[in-house]
């Protein structure tokens, strides 16, 4: 029972990861922004909301205060979306020792500034505060469920990925650990959009052949983007890379993948969101992703389609048909 750590964000993957945790015998703290939500989850030892029916282990404790969390001494694993990072980390700031451990479970970039996140934790701690990401292939319900899973922590700190490996690490959940930050978080970022793009696809009526396409020429965008922040060629051929653009593009627990189908079968954008009632990350990630790209003057054509259909008001036919009828080239990886 020496192992601890602190989780914040109360939604499926923060709960998921919090009962995990839990499972293998450590001391979790579970916070969530809204009180009334802990309190529901403290009367009934489930997260009814997200994951009905998954009982939360004894070792599984809540809280509404950030105050308990600092005073949990552990690492801080933030897992809120990607537009309320930076809001957690700067009330997290005024509380936490020197010697804070930051880790992350939350896919995206920083809205305001299209930074990645670990630049969001230097800038509001220091760079030498430990810092890693958790990335992967993994829905929150299989997880929960003990079914067989396999995700990366990165981080530049080899003691810091270690820890948290053990935490995590049990015979149905295996941890690999990665010192490439950057090719972590770019893979989990992009990867939201291109599950819209797919969705999109399949929501138009397009096959098995159009979805391989998308899966195999998006990783071509990810890996252009990546190295050139960066990031590592290996790490997008692994779980953080290949491995969650294939879960998310192909299976319809993923929620940017739901929102794409949606917009294909003809509803808009407003109608799409309300209906998913959650987080899509690939909506603001495909403006975030497109402006990195022009920045970087990166040719990124489905992630150009993608924005210009959830922010142009392009057809989602006519996108496809852009796609298609682009100039004739070798095919290259990057």
């Amino acid at each position: 029972m020496n192992k601890k750590i602190a989780i914040l964000g109360s939604g499926s993957w923060g709960t998921a990861l919090a009962i995990l945790a839990a499972k293998n015998g450590c001391q979790t703290l579970l916070w969530g922004h809204n009180p009334a939500h802990i309190a529901a989850l403290v009367e009934e030892r489930q997260n009814r909301r997200y994951l009905p029916g998954v009982p939360f282990p004894g070792t599984l404790n809540l809280t509404s205060d950030l105050r308990d969390c600092v005073a949990f001494n552990s690492p801080l694993l933030l897992v809120v979306p990607s537009h309320a990072f930076e809001t957690t980390l700067r009330k997290l700031k005024p509380l936490v020792a020197d010697d804070v451990k930051i880790a992350w479970a939350t896919k995206g970039f920083n809205a305001s500034s299209g930074l990645l996140l670990h630049e969001i934790v230097a800038e509001v701690f220091s760079v030498q505060t430990p810092a890693a990401i958790i990335s992967g292939p993994s829905f929150a319900r299989e997880v929960a469920a003990d079914l067989p899973t396999a995700i990366t922590i990165a981080s530049t700190q080899a003691d810091f990925s270690g820890q948290l490996a053990n935490i995590f690490h049990n015979s149905r959940f295996r941890t690999y650990t990665s010192s490439d930050v950057v090719g972590v978080e770019v893979g989990g970022a992009v990867k939201n959009v291109l599950a819209i793009a797919a969705g999109i696809a399949d929501g138009l009526g397009f096959g098995a052949n159009t979805r391989a396409a998308l899966i195999t020429r998006g990783l071509t965008e990810v890996m252009r983007l990546g190295i050139q922040l960066g990031g590592k060629q290996e790490t997008f051929m692994g779980l953080a890379g290949l491995g969650d653009l294939i879960l998310t593009c192909t299976d319809n627990q993923s929620r940017n993948r739901r929102f794409g189908l949606a917009l294909g079968e003809g509803k808009d954008k407003a109608t799409a969101i309300q209906e998913i009632g959650q987080e899509i990350e690939g909506i603001s990630a495909a403006k975030e992703t497109f402006l990195l790209a022009k920045k970087y003057a990166i040719d990124m054509p489905i992630t150009e389609q993608t924005y210009k259909v959830l922010y142009e008001g392009l057809a989602p036919l006519a996108a496809v048909e852009n796609l298609l009828m682009r100039e004739l080239k070798p095919e290259g990886i990057y």
